[in-house]
């Protein structure tokens, strides 16, 4: 009688499947890291800090923050243009919490390292700037 195994049981007998779970694991963490660090952000603008796991909802919150159009959610829905939305969205928002537009870029490129430094560190949203 033949077993048929999922693909994932066949690949741990050969050795494979524990760098596939450390690089799951690794993954889930800077997730988690990222979602802090943006609950984070959105608290310390005023927003609600569930929000930022909400999708789509996340990206309204962003644009309030990053004090852009609401329309502009429209654009994150178009390749390409939803990265060039992204990024200056992003350096909007590091501009709003008195951060460089270099910040804004490693927040857009590096979303897992920089949300939480902008979170979790001493900068302050200023609503009329940017």
């Amino acid at each position: 009688m033949t077993v048929l195994l999922p693909m994932a049981v066949v690949q741990s007998n050969q050795g494979t499947m524990p760098g596939g779970f450390i690089a799951w694991l690794v993954w889930l963490a800077l997730l988690v890291l990222s979602f802090a660090g943006l609950w984070k952000v959105f608290v310390k603008a005023g927003q609600p800090g569930w929000a930022a796991i909400v999708p789509i909802y996340n990206v309204i919150v962003l644009l309030k923050i990053g004090g852009k159009p609401l329309w502009w959610t429209v654009l994150f829905f178009i390749p390409i243009a939803n990265c060039v939305v992204l990024i200056i969205v992003w350096i909007k928002v590091a501009h709003r919490f008195g951060r460089s537009t270099a910040f804004g870029w490693g927040l857009a490129l590096l979303a897992f390292i920089f949300a939480p430094i902008l979170g979790f560190g001493d900068a302050q949203y200023q609503s009329g700037t940017a």
